[in-house]
């Protein structure tokens, strides 16, 4: 299993990169998500990412664009792994628990509370400009 891990924590360093790179801090523990969500004032853009082929050619393109463009951009950029950071992605699921488990997913956070979210089901079949628009305009909304 070990040999496994390794893989697999190899081959995902350029999904990580595509959200570091655009800003995002990932959170890889339990307790950097209690931290985040303890402490965040403000809006926080939260993205469950995947290793999934929606995940790379939607939801993150989709969150980096619409960070670009909306008007008024999230105090918070942050991200955990789902499938590699298990007790982090498990973690934050706890704060939104109104919501199925979904991976990937985007959660806009005000002040510690789910504002909005998206599951997989809104992501997967859909243009990439159509999960973009839906990000902004929950940043735009939870900015109010």
């Amino acid at each position: 299993m070990q040999a496994y891990d390794e893989y697999m924590k190899g081959i995902v360093v350029p999904m990580r990169k595509e959200l570091t790179e655009s800003g995002f801090t990932e959170l890889t523990t339990a307790e950097d998500v209690n931290e985040h969500m303890s402490n965040s004032q403000g809006v926080s853009l939260v993205i469950i990412n995947s290793i999934c082929g929606c995940a790379a050619g939607l939801a993150r393109p989709a969150v980096r664009e619409a960070v670009e463009l909306a008007e008024h951009k999230p105090d918070h950029l942050v991200t955990v792994f789902a499938g590699q950071d298990k007790e982090a992605t498990a973690q934050m699921r706890q704060y939104f628990e109104e919501v199925p488990p979904s991976s990937p997913s985007i959660a806009v956070v005000k002040d510690g509370q789910l504002a909005h979210f998206i599951p997989r089901e809104e992501i997967e079949g859909f243009e990439m400009e159509q999960v973009r628009d839906a990000v902004k305009q929950a940043i735009e909304e939870a900015a109010q």
